[in-house]
C-alpha cells in the first residue's frame, strides 16, 4: 500500500505542478459555469414568457420542473466538456514516462503492474473530483432558491454519473498514454477512442437486429442519459465499473507486451 500511495502523490504532485492542470481546470469551470448561467436563464426567461402567456389567456400557467430541466441540460454539457477536455489529463500519464526512459526504473522498482497503473489511476480520479466538487455549488444554490425544495437524490445520481463516465474517459486515456511516447499522439489516440464510444449508437441506425442492440450498448451517451435525469441504474453503473476495468485491463496488456517480444 505505501508504493500505491507514493504513485498517487507523485502524480497528483505533477499534475498541480503543470500549467496543463491549471488550463484544463480553468477551462472546465469557465465553460461549464458559462452554460449553467445560459440554461438557468433562458428556461427561467421561458418559464416567465409561458406564465405572461397564459395570464393573456386568462388560463393557470402549465407545471414546469426547472430545477430538473436545468440539472439534465447542465449534465449534458459536462459530458461534452469530457470529450474535449480528459484526453488533455491522460496523454502524459505514461507516454511522458516513456519519452523521458523513467517508465523503465518504475518497471524496476519495488512497484507491481497493479499498484503503478491503479496509483495513476487514482491519482487522475482525484483530479476529477477536484474538477467536479465546485460545480456542486452551482446546483446547490438553485437547489435552496426552489420552492418547494426537490429531492437531493437526483442531483447526487447525476454526480455519480458524471464520476462513473470520466472515470471511463480517463480509463481509456490512460490506455492510449501506455501505447505511444507522444503526448499528441496520445491525446489524439484518446479522443478517437471516446468518439467511437460517442457515436457508436448513431452507427447502430433504428433497427433492431442484435449487432444494432449491442452497438447502442456499447454507447457511453445511452447509458449516461437516465443519470442526466437524476435516474440511478445499476446496469448503467455495472457498464461503466466494465468499461473502466477494461481500459485499465488493455493498459496492463500494453505495459507487459515488451516483455512478451523479448
Amino acid at each position: 500500500m505505501r508504493n500505491y500511495f507514493a504513485i498517487v502523490c507523485k502524480e497528483l504532485y505533477g499534475f498541480f505542478v503543470s500549467p496543463i492542470a491549471y488550463a484544463v481546470l480553468g477551462v472546465f469551470f469557465a465553460v461549464s459555469g458559462y452554460f449553467f448561467f445560459g440554461i438557468t436563464t433562458s428556461l427561467i426567461e421561458r418559464v416567465q414568457q409561458m406564465g405572461f402567456q397564459s395570464q393573456q389567456f386568462g388560463s393557470a400557467p402549465p407545471p414546469v420542473d426547472v430545477f430538473s430541466a436545468i440539472m439534465s441540460s447542465f449534465f449534458s454539457v459536462i459530458s461534452t466538456i469530457f470529450l474535449l477536455l480528459m484526453p488533455l489529463i491522460t496523454m502524459g500519464v505514461f507516454a511522458e514516462e516513456k519519452k523521458r526512459g523513467t517508465v523503465e526504473l518504475l518497471f524496476t522498482s519495488p512497484l507491481t503492474h497493479l499498484q503503478l497503473i491503479l496509483g495513476k489511476f487514482t491519482a487522475v480520479m482525484v483530479f476529477l473530483l477536484v474538477m467536479l466538487v465546485p460545480t456542486i455549488l452551482n446546483l446547490c444554490l438553485l437547489y435552496f432558491y426552489s420552492d418547494p425544495l426537490p429531492p437531493l437524490s437526483p442531483v447526487l445520481n447525476g454526480f455519480l454519473g458524471a464520476f462513473l463516465l470520466g472515470g471511463s474517459l480517463l480509463s481509456l486515456g490512460i490506455f492510449a498514454s501506455s501505447l505511444t511516447e507522444s503526448q499528441i499522439v496520445a491525446g489524439i489516440l484518446s479522443f478517437g477512442f471516446f468518439i467511437i464510444l460517442w457515436v457508436v449508437d448513431w452507427m447502430a441506425g433504428t433497427g433492431s437486429t442484435l449487432a444494432n442492440e449491442v452497438l447502442r450498448y456499447l454507447s457511453i451517451m445511452n447509458h449516461y442519459e437516465d443519470f442526466t435525469r437524476g435516474v440511478l441504474d445499476t446496469s448503467h453503473v455495472f457498464f461503466y465499473l466494465s468499461l473502466i476495468f477494461i481500459g485499465l485491463f488493455l493498459t496492463s496488456v500494453s505495459l507487459n507486451s515488451p516483455k512478451w517480444r523479448s
